[in-house]
């Protein structure tokens, strides 16, 4: 025994062989046939509380105590004696201490003794699976503290047949649970083979009725607001007329309607529903037994099952409880089974009925807001306009330039500029070569001085022949010398106005040599520009001369250049895989740090459009020229 009440069973401690024998000898033979024998675990729980209260002496009162099924605390499921008052010690007390501690507790013993006429309580609880299932609670005659583990030990081993028909009715669940999950994997087994609606239904009821010894099974489904029988067992067709086909409808609407099964004759235990249809149904069917189980989907009722069997054959509860478990879990597969077997027009139509449904009713909000959403959209985009601008590459040239040449075949001898200068007209930009001119021309000079002194010798011996020949070569001679000066002067390349030079870098071909009319400069001036816009093919029809638009370079991102179309060139140019027209336009303005060559993008604009038309028109285009060539 513990300081705090506590008793420990010592296995050690055991009763004496012969006194266990006396004790079951005067046992109540008729108590054991009946705990064995017992249906209920309440009826258990009588005749083994009164078992251990006569084995076990001096005991005043007992209680056995079990978990409520909702686990809100316990429950007293037997007491001995019947009509036995509370006494000194609290049985549900030391019942809960003993099932928190999880072991055996003794509450109230005297350590010093017992004392004549004292009581305590002893408890044992009741594990099962790690889990304590209840306690049973004694009050008993205060004793030694080794007769009061002989008791404990007698709890001890009488809470097996507590243990035992625990888990004898876990098992029976268990069984019962498994028999119900096999029916019902077979028939959606048989449900899966079947290739149609209708081969679907029929199979179904004849497995039913074979399966659940049912006289008749029918199978019946909503159309609309009334149930339609569609199957029976073991019949391939029937009348939709017949008075018993009519009246197992109306006992199937009466299922549905009320949405739980309905057993007629009902039990007397059972729950109360209306049964006017099934008592009209029994008495067609010789006051048979007819239940009837409404397939249930996404909660609400769409066809029912109807069983009947023979009166001295009645549905008991487990067999209620399994055409339950079977119609729910082939419900959704004949529902599917039917949408399949549908025809595409009842498919779209049904669709849209339910999509328009969930639109326009209840719930559905995000829907609702979805649609609301792109119905604003769609009024947007077709009543809204917007400026429409045709989307190009543009280069900025010189609206002027002069080209500056190679005047003859000779050698670069310097360069004073070279492109992205700015000259001024008449600023020297490169020279070249001139000694080969220079002695050319010395050549020619002495060539005239002899000529010239030939002539004054013809003209004192007046020699007139002789005087027209050396005129003729003293000319010859200032035409050669004329065109040498010129090609002199020609050897200075100069700018001919003020500009930039926008071509022509000589600073890594001094000496090298030139040939007559090879571009040695190009020279835009700074204060006239033109835009060039390479305008795709597609899109050159919508550009006209007189358009306006805005023009933005990469070098120049803060800004906007307006500017006018002036012309459009029949020239292409093909790119990338596509086809450009060559489009001319002028600048409105003039704009500082603006430079021939830079390059950006041009929107030109076509007058106002639709927004959609607009965001859409480049794919539209696209899909109508891919049409048109894939079409036959």
């Amino acid at each position: 025994m513990t300081s705090d009440g506590h008793l420990s069973i010592d296995p050690a401690a055991r009763l004496s062989e012969g006194e266990a024998v006396r004790r079951v000898a005067y046992l109540d033979r008729a108590l054991w046939n009946r705990l064995a024998e017992a249906d209920s675990p309440a009826e258990l729980a009588e005749f083994w509380l009164v078992l251990q209260c006569r084995m076990i002496d001096g005991v005043a009162r007992a209680g056995l105590f079990l978990e409520r099924e909702d686990g809100a605390g316990l429950r007293l499921a037997s007491h001995w004696p019947e009509g036995g008052g509370d006494g000194p010690t609290s049985l549900l007390t030391t019942a809960k201490r003993a099932i928190e501690e999880a072991k055996g507790v003794v509450s109230g013993h005297r350590q010093d003794g017992p004392a004549e006429g004292s009581f305590c309580c002893t408890a044992y609880p009741f594990v099962i699976d790690g889990k304590a299932r209840g306690a049973v609670a004694l009050e008993v005659a205060d004793r030694s503290a080794e007769e009061l583990r002989a008791v404990m030990r007698q709890l001890q081993w009488g809470a097996a047949w507590l243990e035992l028909a625990w888990r004898r009715k876990e098992g029976q669940a268990a069984a019962h649970s498994l028999d119900k999950t096999s029916a019902a994997l077979d028939l959606i087994a048989l449900l899966i083979e079947q290739q149609s609606y209708s081969a679907a239904c029929k199979a179904v009821v004849t497995e039913l009725a074979t399966r659940l010894n049912c006289d008749l099974v029918g199978l019946g489904m909503l159309s609309g607001q009334r149930m339609k029988v569609v199957a029976l067992s073991h019949t391939a067709e029937f009348g939709r007329r017949m008075n018993l086909v009519q009246a197992m409808a109306a006992a199937m609407e009466e299922a549905s309607d009320q949405e739980c099964a309905v057993l007629f004759p009902t039990p007397e235990e059972g729950d109360y529903h209306i049964t006017l249809a099934h008592r009209e149904l029994a008495g067609l069917l010789d006051e048979a037994t007819v239940l009837t189980v409404p397939l249930i989907h996404e909660d609400k009722p769409l066809g029912a099952l109807l069983f009947q069997r023979a009166g001295e054959s009645p549905f008991d509860q487990d067999a209620v409880d399994l055409c339950d478990a079977i119609a729910a879990a082939v419900g959704p597969l004949l529902e599917e089974k039917r949408r399949n077997d549908r025809l595409l027009v009842s498919k779209i139509w049904e669709s849209l009925v339910s999509q328009t449904g969930r639109l326009f009713g209840p719930h559905y909000l995000g829907r609702k807001l979805a649609f609301g959403t792109i119905a604003l959209l769609v009024a947007f985009f077709a009543l809204y306009k917007d400026d429409y601008r045709v989307t190009a590459d543009a280069k900025v040239e010189g609206r002027i330039q002069r080209v500056l040449v190679a005047p003859f075949d000779g050698y670069v001898a310097s360069q004073a500029a070279r492109a992205g200068d700015e000259v001024s007209a008449g600023t020297v930009l490169a020279t070249l070569d001139d000694r080969d001119l220079s002695l050319e021309h010395l050549r020619w000079t002495t060539t005239r001085q002899q000529r010239q002194a030939e002539y004054d010798q013809a003209l004192a011996n007046r020699d007139r022949a002789g005087i027209n020949i050396v005129r003729a070569q003293i000319q010859q001679a200032e035409a050669q010398i004329a065109l040498i000066e010129e090609q002199l002067a020609r050897t200075r390349l100069v700018a001919a106005f003020d500009g930039v030079i926008v071509a022509g870098d000589l600073s890594q071909s001094i000496g090298s040599a030139v040939k007559r009319g090879e571009e040695l400069f190009r020279i835009a001036p700074l204060d006239s520009y033109r835009v060039i816009l390479e305008v795709d093919e597609a899109r050159v029809t919508e550009i006209a001369p007189g358009q306006t638009g805005e023009l933005k370079v990469a070098a120049l991102l803060d800004r906007t250049l307006p500017y006018t179309v002036e012309r459009i060139t029949p020239i292409t140019e093909a790119r990338e895989g596509r086809n450009f027209f060559r489009v001319e336009a002028v600048l409105d303005d003039r704009s500082e740090g603006l430079r021939p060559g830079m390059e950006g993008v041009a929107k030109t604009d076509a007058g106002r459009r639709l927004l959609i038309q607009i965001w859409t028109q480049e794919l539209l285009h696209w899909l109508r020229f891919k049409l048109w060539a894939w079409w036959p």
